[in-house]
């Protein structure tokens, strides 16, 4: 599903009412859709609205006038002078005949109910003064909260809390989700969320034109590998993952086993001498094979059958492994780059962003954690007005000409051309050792597949987040591979796949 930035939702609205569609029905139609959501989450009990100036607050309006219609008893907190609203706004208030109560925290009470319309998804400045106090009532007034739109105080761009946010168990917008409903912290601060279809025609999309998706089956379904009856492994790609020494195999191993889980037809560690013997005596249907230099490594890569390179987990930091990576990008193959591969770039990442740069259309993926990222994307840094994790994310993959991972609860996958998408089913239990090593397999395996880097990386880190959810807690790292062909049947399932 597509994720619209604040500009672009105002766009989709502009465009719908233009398509000959009424400006205060959709508002009308949000309200109603607020009411419902009210009443299945608060069945009985007082109802408070917080309502702001804008046209959120003229959604608060009409969820209360639809509310009190059913027999609720509900009453209205304005930011501002009835008298000084204007548009679709004035109009909604103009039409509430019940009480209305003085901006202050003291006016709430003790109401089962707290509908949130103060601000929504536009806010992009510090809330301070009365709203604030406001919004720190609303959290401490121990009652349901339903946020109309976003929770106050959250970023629909970035996710930031302003300074405070509403915190509600229960969200409901409008046509499509904002990135701030997804992105850390603000997923934290919106519960649930719904989406209400008030009348605005998907077509809008073809003239606004989203980049940014929520990192779902539906979405990516089309890219998504299914192997034919007539297959064989060498259709399915070769993977070469690149080990360490010997003191530093398993984060190589879990990787060479997700590629294999992820659907790869063949898998091959890629093992100095002195690691060898470790990697086979651990290894089974994946293979291994010396490789003691970079100049081998060029050798053994001009098999064109192998066709993605994972290098990074386990691979040690310096001069060898920058080595490996210039080598593997020398040449038409994917290239996953994690780990120690990206930190051995740190003080020199315009020549890794030049090795890649050289060979056009290459499939190219980094998936940094945030302390890899501020390594190696230095120049991103802004402390004064910092990015949030989507935009640091689109400004990496363009100047490094690759996709870039950015890990975490709300990982974020970019491509150079602009589209990412945004994951939300990663649990906690998800943040633990060697998971990210997992991942980068998985993408890997993708990719031998020949499935584009954007979609690679962006289904693997969908199935690496089911398959966390799965298993549940308790996982290691090691778990993840074995859990994955639950989630691949799951999918068929989805996708109504016969095999």
């Amino acid at each position: 599903m597509e994720l619209l930035s604040v500009a672009e939702m105002t766009c989709a609205d502009a465009l719908a009412v233009k398509d000959g569609g009424d400006s205060f029905a959709l508002m009308q139609r949000a309200g109603q859709a607020v009411a419902a959501a009210a009443q299945v989450l608060a069945p009985s009990g007082d109802i408070v609205v917080v309502a702001g100036r804008g046209n959120n607050g003229g959604d608060g309006f009409i969820a209360a006038a639809d509310l009190a219609a059913r027999g609720r008893n509900v009453a209205v907190a304005l930011l501002c002078n009835p008298e000084t609203l204007t548009g679709d706004a004035a109009r909604a208030a103009k039409e509430w005949h019940g009480p209305l109560l003085p901006f202050v925290p003291r006016s709430l009470g003790k109401p089962a109910l707290v509908i949130d319309a103060l601000f929504g998804a536009g806010l992009d400045r510090e809330v301070k003064d009365e709203p604030r106090a406001m919004i720190e009532a609303i959290n401490a007034s121990g009652a349901l909260v339903l946020a109309v739109d976003l929770p106050s105080g959250v970023n629909g761009n970035s996710g930031e809390a302003m300074g405070v946010a509403v915190q509600a168990p229960r969200t409901v917008t409008f046509f499509r989700k904002k990135p701030g409903h997804l992105l850390l912290p603000g997923r934290l601060h919106c519960g649930k969320v719904s989406v209400a279809d008030i009348g605005i025609p998907p077509r809008v999309l073809d003239v606004i034109h989203p980049k940014t998706f929520e990192n779902d089956p539906a979405w990516w379904r089309g890219h998504f590998p299914v192997p034919g009856i007539a297959g064989h492994k060498y259709g399915r790609g070769h993977a070469v993952v690149m080990s360490g020494g010997m003191a530093e195999t398993g984060a190589a191993r879990l990787a060479a086993r997700a590629a294999l889980r992820a659907g790869a037809g063949l898998v091959t560690v890629a093992s100095p001498r002195d690691a060898l013997a470790v990697n086979a005596a651990a290894l089974t249907s994946v293979m291994v094979r010396e490789i003691g230099t970079a100049v081998d490594f060029a050798s053994y890569l001009e098999d064109a059958r192998l066709n993605a390179c994972v290098i990074g987990p386990g691979a040690g930091i310096g001069l060898r492994t920058r080595d490996m990576v210039l080598t593997a990008l020398s040449g038409p193959r994917a290239v996953v780059l994690d780990a120690d591969a990206l930190t051995s770039f740190a003080d020199m990442p315009q020549t890794l962003f030049d090795a890649i740069a050289a060979q056009p259309g290459v499939q190219a993926v980094l998936t940094p954690h945030e302390g890899e990222f501020a390594r190696l994307f230095a120049s991103l840094a802004n402390k004064d007005h910092p990015l949030s994790k989507l935009e640091r994310a689109r400004l990496a993959a363009r100047e490094s000409n690759a996709v870039v991972l950015i890990k975490g609860a709300d990982t974020v996958v970019a491509a150079p051309d602009g589209r990412a998408s945004i994951a939300e089913n990663a649990p906690p239990w998800l943040a633990t050792a060697g998971a990210g090593d997992v991942l980068s397999g998985m993408i890997g395996g993708m990719l031998a597949q020949r499935v584009s880097a954007f979609e690679a990386a962006s289904i693997a880190v969908w199935m690496h987040g089911e398959a966390a959810c799965m298993f549940g807690p308790g996982l290691i790292a090691e778990d993840l591979a074995d859990v994955l062909p639950n989630v691949f049947r799951d999918l068929y399932r989805r996708f109504d796949v016969n095999l």
